[in-house]
């Protein structure tokens, strides 16, 4: 069993701790971005969001747990780190904030679950069920959409920011990835589950840029 190895469990609880944190801080930002809602349909959308996030956290702790592992001691590490994306990447306006909670966390998204795919299948599973959309992804899309029909000229900021966070995202992943031991021992794989070497990681980093250009082209912005 995957977990009899306690190198892939230090793996996996760093990982759950990581996207543990990770939801706690989008919950905060989407309650923060409540604030600047134009509308009340829209603060209601985006506390639906923020609410969503939050209620991935407890499976999450509740996994940690049952590994053996302290969640709060879990998530501990990764909280300067996200902090400190998070506050690079602070939106100035409602529509930036919009694009961040849509293209931003899409994309430290998307990396997850390509380290998923290298988990036990129960872990997998949970993982992937923690980062679901429900369904949240059309209502930035058609308020990015009609902003930009009204004013075309927000949409050359916008692709600039969008622009950014790609950067700045992918600057985070490569730098975790590269940093922590647990996870380049997971991606190196083991004698019973694959590996991934330097190029195959490449091209992982490739298709998260891909996914990210999808995003953008779905907002009306250039990537």
């Amino acid at each position: 069993m995957a977990f009899q190895d306690p190198q892939y469990r230090e793996a996996v609880v760093d990982l759950l701790g990581a996207i543990a944190y990770g939801e706690i801080s989008a919950f905060e930002r989407l309650a923060e971005d409540a604030k600047l809602a134009p509308t009340l349909e829209d603060k209601v959308a985006i506390a639906a969001m923020a609410s969503a996030e939050f209620g991935h956290v407890a499976r999450l702790r509740e996994r940690l747990t049952q590994l053996g592992a302290d969640p709060f001691e879990a998530m501990a590490p990764f909280q300067a780190p996200i902090d400190k994306f998070h506050e690079y990447t602070a939106p100035g306006d409602w529509y930036e904030g919009l694009i961040k909670a849509y293209v931003g966390d899409g994309m430290a998204n998307d990396f997850y679950r390509e380290i998923a795919a290298y988990l036990d299948t129960d872990t997998r599973d949970l993982i992937v069920a923690s980062l679901e959309d429900s369904g949240h992804s059309a209502f930035v899309v058609d308020r990015v959409r009609a902003a930009i029909a009204a004013d075309p000229r927000l949409g050359g900021r916008l692709a600039l920011w969008g622009r950014r966070l790609m950067g700045e995202a992918l600057t985070q992943a490569q730098r975790v990835a590269a940093d922590w031991d647990a996870l380049t021992a997971l991606l190196a794989g083991g004698v019973d589950r694959p590996g991934l070497d330097l190029a195959a990681l490449g091209r992982m980093f490739t298709r998260i840029t891909e996914r990210h250009a999808e995003r953008m082209a779905e907002l009306g912005l250039a990537s």
